[in-house]
């Protein structure tokens, strides 16, 4: 009887299904997430439709939209009436805050460092009602989640994070902070855009009140395309804007006249206006489908996989440090210098087509599934070079 190899459940690279040239080590998905050739290819075959716009029907406003729509809902675990297409985390936190109630005393919560999309919206919401915004320091142990549980009192309305921090990967327990949220009233609002599509996220379990993430980096779609999850008490809050597509019956073209007082259902009424984006909704459906049949849980397990190598060799060959890996999500890596990241380091590894970025003072290293051992064979053969 064979016995399954310990590395069977890695994925094998997908370098094949992207157009990265052999001797580029792309190591920047916390950067921007290269799309894959089959959703450049359905973009293109959208926009082509534009050169004949007799053959978009009516119909094709929804149909696009609405598969997206059901897709994003797995990759979370909730239902497509919980989703709505956005084009940027700072529309969905915009929606957030102007429906999540504040009140004068009220702190909202945030980490240091954290990336401003899901800051500026409640610096102002605080501002307006008198609240007071509290940006938890950087702990030296990198345990995040210990502080914020800490934090979070009767006193608390909104605690406003990410998945993990966005300059290192410094992971945080949703669940915990999500039960610790429920017990004073506090509201969770959640930017994943750094862990969605590689880091298995489940709406039920952590029960956020809205989840916004991004669509143009680890799920490798199209920019300005991105997506939020709102929970059920909230779906029937006043949307930022007021567009027609987002009404009842307004897939009846000749009725739009009628104007409808009513939306459409669940989380559809805080839909971007055009969201019927005939080039960028077909390349996100290609995206979210190739994700969803390699599956979440696999290729966080290649992720973790190949960045704990990465990690150990820094530390061994480089005497480079990074988050503990109890406290890091598995599939972010950022690799600190005891200081500063030397400024030109990032431009000497490009000089050699080696992509990474430098946030706070960590270098990001974030490989996907299209990198190959061959990749982080370079990447530490050029560090040793310049260090």
């Amino acid at each position: 009887m064979n016995q399954q190899s310990p590395t069977s459940n890695f994925l094998p690279s997908q370098r094949a299904l992207f157009d990265i040239p052999e001797d580029v080590a792309y190591l920047n998905s916390a950067y921007m997430g290269p799309m894959p050739k089959a959703a450049v290819e359905a973009g293109e075959r959208g926009m082509r439709a534009k050169l004949n716009p007799w053959t978009i029907a009516p119909a094709d406003f929804f149909t696009e939209s609405e598969a997206v729509r059901g897709l994003f809902a797995k990759l979370v675990n909730a239902t497509a009436d919980d989703v709505a297409l956005v084009p940027s985390v700072s529309y969905g936190m915009a929606v957030a805050a102007n429906i999540l109630p504040l009140k004068k005393g009220q702190t909202v919560i945030t980490l240091a460092e954290q990336f401003p999309s899901n800051v500026y919206p409640w610096i102002e919401k605080a501002k307006a009602v008198g609240a007071t915004f509290v940006n938890i320091p950087r702990p030296g142990d990198d345990d995040w989640t210990a502080l914020v549980l800490q934090r979070i009192d009767s006193n608390t309305g909104i605690v406003a994070l990410p998945h993990c921090h966005w300059t290192d990967g410094g992971l945080l327990d949703l669940v915990a902070i999500g039960a610790a949220c429920r017990k004073v009233g506090a509201a969770l609002c959640i930017d994943a855009t750094q862990s969605m599509g590689v880091m298995p996220f489940d709406v039920q379990a952590i029960q956020p009140d809205f989840l916004v993430s991004g669509g143009y980096k680890w799920l490798l779609g199209p920019y300005t395309y991105g997506y939020m999850y709102v929970a059920k008490p909230w779906q029937d809050g006043m949307p930022i804007e007021q567009n027609w597509i987002a009404r009842r019956d307004s897939e009846n073209f000749a009725g739009l006249v009628d104007y409808k007082s009513d939306y459409q259902p669940g989380a559809r009424r805080f839909d971007v206006g055009e969201r019927s984006n005939f080039a960028l909704a077909p390349a996100a459906h290609a995206a979210l489908d190739y994700l969803l049949t390699l599956g979440t849980a696999r290729i966080y397990a290649t992720l973790k996989h190949r960045n704990d190598a990465i990690a150990e060799r820094a530390r061994a060959e480089l005497g480079l440090d990074t988050v503990r890996a109890d406290r890091r999500a598995g599939h972010y890596l950022g690799l600190r210098f005891g200081g500063a990241v030397p400024a030109d380091l990032p431009m000497r590894l490009a000089a050699e087509k080696i992509f990474v970025s430098v946030r706070g003072r960590a270098m990001r290293v974030t490989p996907h599934v299209y990198n190959t051992d061959a990749d982080i064979e370079k990447l530490f053969r050029v560090l040793k070079s310049v260090l």
